[in-house]
């Protein structure tokens, strides 16, 4: 039986151009990026017009492939410096997702490895590769989500923040990706979508996936989170990653810490959900994670209306650390970690 078709395409790629579904515009309007260049790839990524750690890290993967057909240089080491300024930009966007790193460092390889085919050659090899991260994310996936789907009981209500579905990946999802997971199961799962501040990604994004879907599902404020939990109305948590450390520490949509705090108050089972290449055991633990900060007017404006004084400054930290003692379990392509974790490169 062959898996069920996504119902909207994250990234893609069309001849020679890069296309993007336009995040910043939902849930009001589905526009399409088409991107020439890898500086549009760029600008895309930091922009947040494309956004979640494994399509951050596809789509720089697709803005090297660009910069390959864009380069007019006529040998291999003009060639690869070329590629070395794109990469340097394109790493640049977004400091905490480290799957854009992994994305990037495969495709610098692959340059290297097979520099001394024709130029031409070269460049479709690459597109090649580029394409072949972007087939490999929605594979992985949809293994990650049927292994999730096996923590999902029946008419189970689940918690979850910020964006973490096909939205946020190639296609399929991640945290979302095990609630898919666990509707194609049959299990009939029903989700609290937490709006997830100062952005918006829950209800914006997370709502109008599930949405599409046909998935049953309500949106609250981040603040309500621990009233349900209360009254017993959350069966578990399951979030997306940014980066993953080697002991389990994980790096998530600032507010995230803050819900697995409430899931262990409440005896509430706190999943994970990302592919393997969000892990990056290079980092012992969670301290070393770099933390984004991004511009104060996302929390000082709400869709370009000022809700702060003009006297009152304001921090936007884009994410934080959830120490890996609150995370029930892991879930990868690869299964399902549980404590102790201990993640090898």
């Amino acid at each position: 039986m062959s898996p069920p078709k996504l119902t909207f395409v994250t990234v893609g790629w069309q001849g020679d151009r890069a296309i993007l579904l336009d995040q910043r515009r939902l849930p009001g309007e589905e526009v399409y990026l088409e991107c020439r260049a890898w500086e549009e790839v760029a600008e895309a990524i930091r922009s947040l017009a494309v956004r979640g750690a494994p399509a951050i890290g596809v789509t720089a993967a697709l803005g090297v492939a660009l910069a390959a057909l864009g380069s007019r240089a006529a040998s291999a080491e003009a060639f690869l410096a070329d590629l070395e300024v794109a990469i340097a930009r394109l790493g640049a966007t977004r400091p905490t997702a480290v799957n854009l790193f992994w994305a990037l460092g495969r495709m610098r390889e692959c340059a290297r490895a097979h520099a001394a085919l024709p130029l031409a050659e070269l460049r479709e090899r690459l597109v090649a590769e580029a394409l072949a991260i972007l087939e490999e994310d929605v594979d992985a996936n949809r293994r990650l989500g049927a292994h999730g789907a096996t923590l999902v009981p029946e008419g189970a209500r689940v918690l979850t923040h910020c964006n973490a579905g096909g939205l946020a990946t190639a296609g399929y999802g991640t945290a979302l990706g095990v609630i898919r997971g666990a509707v194609e199961a049959g299990r009939r799962p029903f989700v609290w979508v937490d709006e997830t501040r100062p952005v918006l990604q829950g209800a914006r994004l997370t709502a109008w996936e599930l949405a599409k879907e046909g998935i049953p599902h309500t949106v609250i404020a981040d603040a309500a989170a621990a009233s349900l939990m209360a009254r017993g109305e959350v069966d578990l948590v399951v979030v997306g990653a940014d980066r993953i450390a080697a002991n389990g520490d994980t790096a998530n949509k600032i507010g995230t810490y803050g819900v697995a705090v409430l899931a262990q108050a409440h005896a509430i089972p706190f999943y994970v959900a990302a592919p393997s290449s969000t892990i990056d055991a290079s980092l012992s633990d969670g301290t070393a994670i770099p933390i984004e900060e991004r511009d104060a007017r996302e929390v000082q404006e709400i869709a370009g209306h000022r809700i702060v004084p003009v006297t009152s400054p304001a921090r936007n930290p884009a994410f934080d650390v959830t120490p890996a003692r609150l995370i029930t379990a892991i879930v990868t392509e690869r299964g399902i970690f549980r404590p102790p974790y201990a993640f090898r490169p």
